[in-house]
């Protein structure tokens, strides 16, 4: 794995030394050994990465990496150029376009919201090829709680969206006055038309932070 190295590593180091952790590691490390597993180990932590923690504007929650090739690259709903648009990410663009206006891409890349300060963390962040939710249940998501908590902690503005039941769960560690938490029903096409969809998170996120004296997120992402 690519080891955070930036100012999440403050918030973070204690958890690479607990019992679950040691665990954790010696598991991924052993399916990345013997089986196929996504994202590439490499890009395991790179919503950290790319997405410092005095940076984060906004927390987008989502459950386990795209287990197709060359898809997942460590940003929830994110897809590498190429890919065709996962299901979940075209009802994010719907509403994206009737909510803010956004023309619809012809891509999935969504790196330019994480290096505005959109964190876009899965809650499990390795999986098996082709087996959803094959790493769940290993750990991966204690790590991800003491994320949440760590931002839960910085006493600036944060705009929370949980969408779907698993990412709502979380919003019981969110006690901050600061922040915003928003839910909403998860964008999938199984759910999306009960309550995703008019939702208006996007405009209503970028209303508090400009309230809050803070630059907006440009939400557009555009064609390559």
């Amino acid at each position: 794995m690519s080891m955070i190295a930036n100012d999440w590593l403050d918030e973070l180091k204690d958890e690479f030394g607990k019992p679950y952790y040691k665990e954790l590691y010696k598991f991924v490390k052993t399916e990345y050994n013997t089986k196929v597993v996504f994202p590439p180990a490499d890009d395991i932590f790179n919503a950290f990465h790319l997405t410092m923690l005095k940076d984060v504007k906004v927390l987008i929650l989502g459950q386990d990496p795209y287990h197709d090739v060359d898809q997942a690259h460590g940003l929830c709903f994110s897809v590498l150029p190429g890919n065709k648009i996962p299901p979940s990410l075209v009802n994010i663009y719907k509403e994206l376009h009737d909510d803010l206006g956004c023309k619809i891409p012809n891509n999935g890349y969504l790196v330019k919201w994480a290096k505005q300060g959109v964190l876009l963390l899965n809650t499990v962040l390795t999986v098996r090829a082709h087996e959803a939710f094959s790493h769940r249940g290993m750990g991966w998501e204690t790590f991800t709680d003491s994320v949440i908590q760590a931002l839960n902690r910085q006493q600036r503005p944060i705009v929370y969206m949980l969408w779907g039941s698993p990412a709502q769960a979380k919003a019981k560690m969110l006690d901050n006055p600061k922040h915003l938490i928003l839910k909403a029903a998860h964008p999938s096409p199984l759910s999306a038309y009960r309550g995703f969809f008019g939702c208006r998170h996007f405009s209503k996120c970028n209303e508090f932070l400009k309230n809050n004296g803070l630059d907006p997120i440009d939400w557009q992402i555009e064609d390559v």
